[in-house]
């Protein structure tokens, strides 16, 4: 497919997003089901609602936006589909392997494994899409590829309810090889990612670039450069990539270690927060303040054009705080369900999961949509998207969390879930059309930065943690919204600061030696 923006995607490039998707939704499968599953992890490894919030979101989401930055380059150096072919396999086997923990450690460990296989889906596929779909159907296509994301976390809470129910039904004291109901069902949607595997490995592998007509070259050496970025990202290598750029740099990462983890230990040790939770959250901001200040050294075009460019970060973070509460909702409801209205996990399962996967389906679809038309009139249309999805959810999010009645609960949960879904599709575009082909798996990693370091590993813990102090899950979910001026601070200096960024991307990039 040329490069060329009146043109439209042919139909190997729908065949393609149709197999990305699948591989999305299995990922939001194998990363939501603990939800669903939660009460009875909880009773069998006897577990609080702040140890759920870790497990669902600090252990996996530290992991995963360490990981991704070096995936993410990895992606933009080597071959996208084989990248997702391993990755994808990695956290199918993780997942089943849930299924054998029998502590709170076994299962942090295989969610960290989970986390580290899914920061390769995103970046790949981003990549490739990008490349398949000329930039007027971009967001469309991403928004689609993004739907995955509410299939899948609507489909596990079906699956795994329907799973746990049947299972300790037939075996009341426990299966084959003593398991129970919600270590089965970690086994039953785990395996078959590795069938999807091999569908992924069959892909054809586009020229990167070929959909704008900026055809990439190889990297000569796509591993070198990714054990370079693990080396200014994993700790404590990040002290020798640090070292590696003189004297300067390596004062200023001690420095930067040395704040992060005070602020850490001030948490830990000054209010008696969780030692787990805030030296995860530690490792990763440090983690990535260090990838930051080595990739300023080893390509700047690519630093410029993402940690250096206003726009992309204030698109991460008004992004990254609509995730904040809607990664803590997506923890916190199915539990809340049975403990405050008395149903049972089939019936949740049913009217959460189901729901959730129509209103998210069309939230993202549609707001993927109205992006790409609103983009063809005024280059912040998609900016306009993210700012109605920060502010549309709040009323029925309170109503769902304040009704005594039930069905008004399950009637509010999609409404929030459709309007709250709407920014992703157009967040996502908006981001890639700052950055140059070549660069996209690596602005695909940061933008998870701020959908799992700010979104993922803070929301659903705080929001358990103040449930628990408080003795009310409701309360803290809605303590959450709290958050929303901040998000919509950070829409409005995007909508501002957008066109220009566009506008002269390919000029800065060549300011900082990018060779166009």
């Amino acid at each position: 497919m040329p490069g060329s923006d009146t043109q439209r995607a042919g139909a190997y490039s729908w065949y393609v997003l149709v197999v990305l998707f699948l591989v999305y939704a299995l990922n939001f499968i194998d990363r939501q089901i603990l939800t669903i599953l939660a009460g009875e992890i909880q009773r069998d490894l006897k577990l609080t609602h702040a140890d759920i919030g870790f497990l669902y979101g600090t252990a996996f989401g530290v992991f995963y936006a360490l990981f991704g930055i070096p995936l993410g380059r990895l992606a933009d150096n080597w071959h996208r589909v084989r990248l997702l072919t391993l990755g994808l396999a990695l956290w199918s086997a993780m997942t089943a392997l849930s299924g054998l923990a029998r502590t709170g450690a076994q299962l942090t460990a295989a969610r960290i494994g989970v986390g580290i296989g899914e920061a390769t889906a995103s970046p790949s596929a981003y990549s490739l899409l990008s490349d398949w779909f000329p930039k007027r159907q971009r967001a469309t296509a991403l928004a689609i590829y993004s739907a995955g994301i509410y299939f899948g976390g609507g489909f596990s809470l079906f699956l795994g309810g329907k799973i746990v129910s049947w299972w300790n039904e037939a075996y009341p004291g426990g299966g084959p090889f003593g398991l129970v109901g919600w270590q089965a069902a970690f086994m039953a949607v785990g395996l078959p990612g590795l069938v999807l595997a091999v569908i992924v490995f069959t892909l054809r592998e586009p020229q990167r670039g070929q959909s704008e007509g900026l055809i990439a070259p190889p990297h000569p050496a796509p591993f070198k450069a990714f054990v370079e970025d693990l080396i200014s990202i994993v700790p404590p290598l990040t002290l020798i990539g640090a070292a590696r750029n003189g004297a300067r740099a390596l004062m200023g990462n001690l420095l930067a270690l040395a704040l992060i983890g005070g602020l850490a230990a001030a948490l830990i040790w000054g209010l008696n927060e969780p030692v787990a939770q805030w030296t995860a959250v530690a490792i990763g901001v440090y983690a990535v303040t260090s990838w930051a200040a080595a990739l300023r050294h080893r390509d700047l075009p690519t630093f410029r054009l993402i940690v250096g460019t206003p726009a992309f970060l204030c698109i991460v973070i008004a992004y990254g705080l609509n995730a904040f509460t809607a990664y803590a909702v997506a923890a916190l409801a199915p539990v809340y369900g049975i403990q405050t209205f008395g149903a049972t996990i089939d019936e949740i399962g049913l009217w959460v999961g189901g729901p959730a996967i129509l209103g998210g389906f069309l939230g993202v679809t549609l707001g993927g949509m109205a992006a790409d038309r609103l983009r063809q009139t005024r280059p912040t249309g998609r900016i306009e998207v993210i700012l109605f999805g920060a502010i549309s959810p709040i009323l029925p999010l309170v109503i769902a969390f304040t009704t005594n009645q039930k069905w008004i609960y399950y009637a509010m949960l999609p409404i929030a879930q459709f309007l709250c879904s709407t920014a992703l599709g157009s967040a996502a575009a908006a981001t890639q059309d700052l950055t140059l082909p070549r660069m996209r798996g690596t602005a695909t990693a940061a933008f998870f930065i701020g959908t799992t370091l700010l979104g993922l590993a803070m929301g659903p813990y705080l929001a358990g943690r103040v449930a628990d102090l408080t003795g009310s899950m409701a309360t803290g979910v809605l303590s959450l919204l709290v958050t929303v001026p901040i998000a919509l601070a950070a829409g409005i200096a995007a909508y501002r600061l957008v066109p220009l960024a566009e506008a002269t991307r390919e000029a800065r990039a060549q300011k900082a030696g990018e060779a166009i």
